[in-house]
């Protein structure tokens, strides 16, 4: 049997495990990543929808606010802010989704009972397989993908509700269906969510396109700290606290920053240093390819994808460039 065959039945089981745990459970509490993007709130959404077509009870949490771009998405005004509200119990049944590791979860993991059992649904390689049951498919281009199926192995009938949740999670995560995770699958399942009435334009406009004013100033901003190393192979822009109070933007802001450095002609890795905290740089790493940035963020705490990845460095953002400067650079010799 080739191993394109045994990932296939493996994969199967985890299908098929997954849809035994949520249908002999009940009361489940669903989370994402901190400071979730496109795919971590359109896979919260997507099973929130999934279990109340089921008729399960569940509550949506996350350790902070959703992302408000994706507000027009079912169920976005049905997660709970951990940062405002805080249940006044715990949980023994949960489904994360897009969670690399544990840790992304995020104090939200404080909801969680000693004897919790845990369905880790996520398509990150470097997931670590946290919790008791797992359905992880590394080679989905996002994890609403992993949910589609879900969805479908379940013979549960898909609606545009579900629709929207799926196909904003896969445009985000394949960058407008323009990533090397763009595979014929993924544009398979986009044809039929079309056709099931999702406005692809509509919703491209929404997410990819517009911006809010303080997006563009703190644009402005970033783009002054642009610098480069090995001879321009490597590129990055940073971002302190004070620039965000000064331009009043967000950290929803920062999205996609890190691709202007990445998409100079010439540069094999774009990196993006946001301060979060004093003495805390979150930093987010793009590839061309020929770097596996992935295996970089691992080793320093983070993890990710080949060509998408991060990790926090502890110390000032003059450190954490240091810092990555020298890890990065190594590996463009």
């Amino acid at each position: 049997m080739s191993s394109r065959m045994i990932h296939a039945t493996e994969y199967s089981q985890q299908l098929e495990a997954a849809a035994k745990f949520i249908e002999q459970h009940d009361d489940f509490l669903v989370v994402s990543h901190i400071q979730p993007d496109g795919d971590a709130a359109s896979s919260t959404y997507a099973m929130g929808w999934l279990l109340t077509r089921l008729g399960k009870t569940y509550t949506m949490i996350n350790e902070g606010a959703m992302p408000s771009k994706f507000s027009y998405l079912w169920g976005s005004d049905r997660v709970l802010d951990l940062s405002k509200v805080m249940p006044s119990r715990l949980y023994q049944t949960i489904i994360s989704v897009d969670c690399a590791d544990f840790s992304r979860i995020g104090r939200v993991s404080t909801l969680f009972d000693g004897q919790a059992q845990l369905l880790n649904v996520d398509h990150h390689p470097t997931n670590d397989k946290f919790g008791l049951y797992h359905l992880i498919k590394h080679d989905a281009a996002a994890t609403v993908q992993i949910l589609y199926d879900l969805a479908i192995h379940m013979n549960i009938k898909l609606d545009l509700s579900f629709g929207d949740c799926i196909y904003t999670g896969l445009l985000t995560d394949t960058g407008g269906f323009r990533y090397s995770n763009t595979s014929p699958e993924v544009m398979q399942i986009g044809a039929n969510l079309l056709a099931l009435g999702v406005q692809g334009s509509v919703i491209a406009e929404q997410v990819l396109e517009r911006v809010t004013y303080s997006q563009i100033v703190l644009l402005q901003k970033a783009l002054s700290t642009l610098s480069f190393a090995n001879e321009r192979k490597l590129a990055w822009l940073a971002v302190s606290l004070a620039d965000l109070e000064s331009t009043g933007a967000s950290s929803e802001d920062l999205d996609g920053l890190v691709n202007y450095p990445r998409n100079v002609e010439g540069v094999e890795v774009g990196m993006l240093f946001k301060e979060k905290a004093p003495g805390v740089i979150k930093v987010s790493l793009r590839s061309s390819g020929l770097v596996d940035v992935a295996a970089i963020a691992q080793s320093l705490g983070g993890g990710g994808h080949v060509r998408a990845s991060g990790c926090t460095i502890q110390g000032t953002l003059e450190e954490a460039v240091a810092t990555m400067v020298q890890e990065v650079g190594s590996k463009l010799i």
